[in-house]
């Protein structure tokens, strides 16, 4: 892809806001694991977990755009990213209370890397569907979201808690990656390009149905907390 095409620069603006998005587990993970330290060493485990784990995060999406060549696996990946853009918008509370925090420096840097490598699937598939093979918009996407994650990601969960339609948002956003990544299937992309009308059609579906499914899934629970409420009153 061309540095100097307006595509390029899309995709790279839509794997920066793929990483912000989903920089909130990096944040509860990075803040979970240093806890227990002394303050003059929580920013040192905050430094070099989080290079770490970009630098895991890298290597496995690279590994992920090549394994994308693979017959089918451009549809699978869409339909895991669909999942996990569903997954974004419901995601329980509580999920992290599996995080310990270490009690060394060496112990906390361990938990940053190991729990983000676990937990950052959803994020390598995303960027690896965003990147249209581009081993340089994968290394920008990711090198542009690192001082964000470091420092920048606990404002960036104050931002969501305050303004509920940025993951609304980011959700859409990676419907459309997901979209994408289906209709570029071999088996489709030819059925795709020749017919535009269809291509955006599906794409602007995909992106409703999730926000729809979200929108359908928090209203129900808002639905059953309210009905416990009235019941213990």
């Amino acid at each position: 892809m061309d540095v100097f095409t307006v595509d390029f620069w899309l995709a790279l603006l839509n794997i920066v806001f793929i990483d912000l998005i989903l920089a909130g587990d990096n944040a509860i993970v990075i803040g979970m694991a240093a806890r227990n330290l002394p303050q003059h060493q929580q920013k040192k485990a905050v430094l070099w977990g989080t290079v770490g784990a970009i630098g895991i995060r890298i290597i496995a999406t690279i590994v992920v755009v090549r394994l994308l060549d693979l017959p089918w696996l451009h549809l699978a990946g869409g339909i895991l990213l669909l999942w996990i853009a569903y997954k974004l918008l419901v995601q329980e509370d509580d999920q992290h209370g599996d995080i310990k925090a270490g009690n060394t420096l060496w112990q906390s840097i361990q938990t940053i890397i190991i729990a983000d490598a676990a937990m950052g699937i959803d994020n390598v598939i995303a960027v690896a569907g965003a990147s249209h093979g581009s081993m340089l918009l994968v290394t920008l996407g990711l090198l542009i979201s690192v001082p964000v994650i470091v420092w920048g990601s606990t404002l960036f969960i104050k931002l969501i808690n305050k303004f509920t339609w940025i993951i609304y948002l980011g959700s859409g956003v990676l419907g459309y990656t997901a979209a994408k990544m289906i209709t570029h299937e071999k088996a489709f992309e030819e059925f795709f390009k020749e017919n535009p009308v269809i291509y955006w059609a599906f794409i602007i579906l995909i992106i409703a149905l999730i926000v729809a499914a979200g929108l359908f899934t928090n209203n129900r629970r808002k639905q059953a907390v309210q009905e416990k409420s009235r019941e213990t009153v």
